[in-house]
């Protein structure tokens, strides 16, 4: 009977240590495999709108014609005259773009507009000479008087605001590094101001002031860098050439002198700015 009881007792021993190695198995902790890293692609398709600022070196290339108001005729400026040049119009340049983008593998095409508030001015000492006797350049006047080298022309120009209207296409060098070219319609307000001062045929001394401002419409093209740093964020390098052909403005001494200059001028730019843009509809696409 206590064989039996020892015999019993070995087995139950056995049964629920099996049975607890059993149970020990089912509550280990299990281990899956780590899903892949997800491949971000970054587009650029979508609608943007952001802001710039930089510089520009403009030019002015004027010409300059005298003329008789009393009879029309045009003066041919006696030796000392100065009747054109070129000068710079540089200066600051800052304001805003938008446009939209599509992509298409590593191609990116798109249209772009802004417009800008400029500080590029520049002047040009204009003379129409007089002579012992006066000359074309002093209307009605009979000699030279004392100090007078002629009628004199002080000429300012001022870039007030231009704007573009472009379209851009370019290659990814990488996902977020674009490179591209760009042109299209250029645009711009250009102000010349004339402080005239010459002789009345009595040889009064005589002042006259003009002012006169032309918006002109003419073309650009560049190129430019642009990187896409963040999910909604990119900045941009860009250098455009601009030209506004050339425009015209007409000054006069009247009513006390019968002097007037009809000035022309054609206007070229290069423009550098940086800028900022922010991104609409442009989400990155993780893929597993």
């Amino acid at each position: 009977m206590r064989a039996s009881l020892k015999a019993f007792a070995t087995a139950a021993f056995a049964a629920t240590a099996a049975i607890s190695s059993a149970y020990a198995a089912d509550m280990a902790p299990r281990y899956t495999k780590a899903p892949p890293a997800p491949v971000v692609i970054w587009n650029w398709t979508g609608f943007y709108i952001g802001g710039n600022a930089g510089y520009s070196w403009g030019r002015s290339n004027t010409d300059v014609v005298y003329r008789n108001t009393a009879t029309g005729a045009i003066i041919a400026p006696p030796p000392g005259s100065i009747v054109g040049g070129n000068f710079d119009m540089n200066g600051a340049i800052a304001g805003g773009q938008a446009g939209y983008n599509w992509q298409t593998n590593n191609w990116v095409w798109g249209v772009e507009g802004d417009i800008q508030w400029s500080d590029e001015k520049g002047d040009l000492a204009l003379r129409c000479a007089g002579t012992l006797i006066g000359g074309p350049c002093l209307p009605g006047l009979t000699f030279l008087p004392p100090g007078a080298t002629g009628t004199n022309i002080a000429l300012s120009q001022h870039l007030e605001w231009f704007g573009t209207a472009r379209l851009r296409g370019g290659i990814l060098a990488s996902p977020q590094f674009l490179l591209y070219g760009t042109g299209g319609l250029a645009y711009g307000s250009i102000k010349t101001n004339a402080a005239l001062a010459g002789f009345t045929p009595a040889g009064v001394a005589l002042a006259a002031v003009g002012s006169n401002s032309e918006v002109r419409v003419g073309w650009t093209v560049g190129v430019g860098a642009e990187w896409l740093f963040a999910r909604d964020w990119s900045a941009k390098v860009e250098y455009l050439y601009m030209d506004l052909g050339r425009y015209n403005s007409s000054f006069t001494l009247l009513p006390g002198s019968a002097f007037a200059a009809d000035v022309s001028s054609r206007f070229t730019d290069h423009i550098l700015r940086a800028g900022i843009n922010y991104h609409f509809n442009s989400p990155v696409v993780a893929k597993y």
